[in-house]
């Protein structure tokens, strides 16, 4: 497949984040023509604000950005066992600009966290919160990488073999998935 465009939003913004890393080693399994880290430092959601101000210019160049994608990576830790803060605020403000970003657009889902569960719950909470989107959630392999902070080498390349097996299945599933909306 030529011109394949993916996105990835990251639940973390610490730059050396496990999350991010992943992200960054799925987009490079994924091997898009182009990969582009949405920056989702929004302003807290406040339907007061959006009605006094209107959409932010960063949250419409997301969703805008989520539109044009052919794929969208997700990838979020557990914080207190749910998505973060910085992810769920993105998908409230998203969720609020016109037309559709989300719909039919192919999804993976992929989480990374100190745990032995390497995220389970937090994965599950965004799926619910993705669902009225009505993405095409790619089903599996379920990517939920445990005791991340050693997983990955000094290059930030993930060295866990049975992770790579993983994440390298999922982001096929994901390439499939966008093969069949192109078709």
């Amino acid at each position: 497949m030529s011109d394949m465009k993916l996105v990835g939003l990251c639940g973390s913004l610490r730059a050396e984040s496990s999350n991010r890393k992943l992200m960054f080693e799925a987009a490079r399994l994924f091997a898009p023509d182009a990969f582009t880290e949405l920056d989702l430092r929004f302003p807290l959601f406040d339907e007061d604000s959006q009605n006094a101000d209107g959409i932010p210019a960063a949250v419409q160049q997301a969703a805008d950005q989520i539109a044009g994608a052919d794929a969208v990576l997700v990838v979020t830790p557990e914080y207190n066992k749910g998505i973060s803060g910085v992810l769920k605020n993105a998908l409230d403000w998203i969720s609020r600009t016109e037309g559709t970003p989300w719909q039919d657009k192919p999804v993976a889902l992929l989480s990374a966290a100190a745990g032995r569960a390497g995220g389970e719950r937090a994965q599950n909470m965004a799926r619910l919160c993705l669902t009225p989107f009505r993405p095409r959630l790619v089903a599996g392999p379920e990517m939920m990488l445990a005791q991340s902070r050693s997983q990955f080498g000094d290059d930030g390349r993930l060295i866990d073999a049975r992770g790579q097996g993983l994440l390298q299945s999922l982001m096929e599933e994901l390439r499939t998935e966008v093969g069949r909306m192109r078709d």
